[in-house]
């Protein structure tokens, strides 16, 4: 299996995804939000987490997580079906956690990275990712304990770092080399998410998803092989990793082989079908391989962070961002 323990929310099911593929032409043209800002899946997470965090409800399940963003969703007239996809079979009735019990801030630190491109005055201009970064800064700190000097922030705002291509590679690669054993991560990326043609045959589908950075007509797409490569299996083991990736076909950018989709009929997780589990367990292994220099093949398989994963899907935009961070 992948040596880590990956643990994704999709906003988003696989015929939204399919459905969504002409909006990221040829030209690598970003998508036409139509005058719309923003990520629903943020809002809608963020409300499910202030509102468990309100009544005190310190057990809210995976699966209760997931039905509840889809009522919210459903509520605004949105039909995404958030998903949980794992590198593992895993029990959906386990709590959803961020900052676990086991958390000494004594000795280990809270790290983020957080990431927000409106595409200022690029055809496909965005306007609520900021507000996104904004909102989802305000819950860490606030409800989680996160620290301003523990918190990288790259948006288009002109008082940030750019979050061009390499911007946002040196941070995922930073945040790894500074996380130690026992450290909490949470990322964040709100913006256009797009598809590629696969370049190295590890897509059934054909396709790798990817992030799409401020200067990517110049410097390209992240795909998700960088993603696996430069975040996921070199982070240490016995970290607690959460990622939100709010874009367009994030839902599968880690290609994760099991998934539990909140639709209300599903009781358990199951093989996803649209991911080749062969190439994911060799790509694991051999990355992890790596990380651990000079170990056997088989203890770098038992690498393994605790990480969670969760990201909005392909119609994962919302009118409401320019807002509160709940009013979806």
């Amino acid at each position: 299996a992948i040596p880590t323990n990956v643990r994704m929310i999709s906003g988003s099911h696989d015929a939204q995804t399919s459905a969504d593929v002409g909006n990221i032409n040829a030209q690598f043209e970003l998508p036409n939000p139509a005058g719309r800002a923003g990520g629903a899946c943020t809002a809608a997470l963020l409300q499910v987490l202030y509102d468990a965090h309100d009544r005190g409800d310190i057990n809210m399940s995976w699966v209760d997580a997931l039905r509840e963003m889809r009522e919210i969703l459903h509520e605004k007239g949105f039909d995404q079906i958030p998903q949980l996809s794992s590198s593992r079979m895993i029990d959906v009735c386990d709590p959803f956690v961020i900052t676990p019990e086991s958390f000494d801030p004594g000795f280990n630190k809270q790290r983020a990275v957080l990431i927000g491109i409106n595409y200022k005055g690029q055809k496909g201009q965005l306007s609520g990712c900021h507000n996104d970064v904004h909102n989802v800064t305000q819950y860490l700190k606030e409800v989680q304990g996160f620290k301003d000097e523990n918190i990288t922030i790259l948006m288009d705002d002109g008082m940030h770092k750019p979050p061009t291509k390499s911007a946002i590679i040196s941070a995922f690669k930073r945040l790894v080399k500074q996380t130690k054993e026992g450290d909490v991560v949470f990322c964040h990326y709100s913006g256009h998410g797009g598809r590629l043609p696969d370049d190295n045959g590890d897509e059934d589908d054909g396709y790798d998803e990817t992030l799409i950075p401020l200067d990517f007509q110049k410097s390209g797409h992240i795909r998700d092989d960088d993603l696996l490569k430069i975040l996921i299996h070199p982070m240490p083991a016995k970290v607690t990793m959460t990622c939100l990736m709010d874009s367009c076909h994030s839902g599968t950018v880690l290609d994760l082989p099991y998934r539990f989709v909140g639709d209300g009929d599903h009781v358990e997780m199951e093989m996803n079908d649209r991911v080749n589990f062969t190439e994911s367990l060799w790509t694991g292994l051999s990355v992890a391989a790596g990380v651990v220099a000079g170990n056997a093949i088989a203890d770098a398989a038992n690498v393994a962070p605790e990480m969670m994963i969760l990201g909005g899907g392909p119609n994962a935009i919302h009118e409401h961002s320019d807002t509160a961070c709940c009013a979806v």
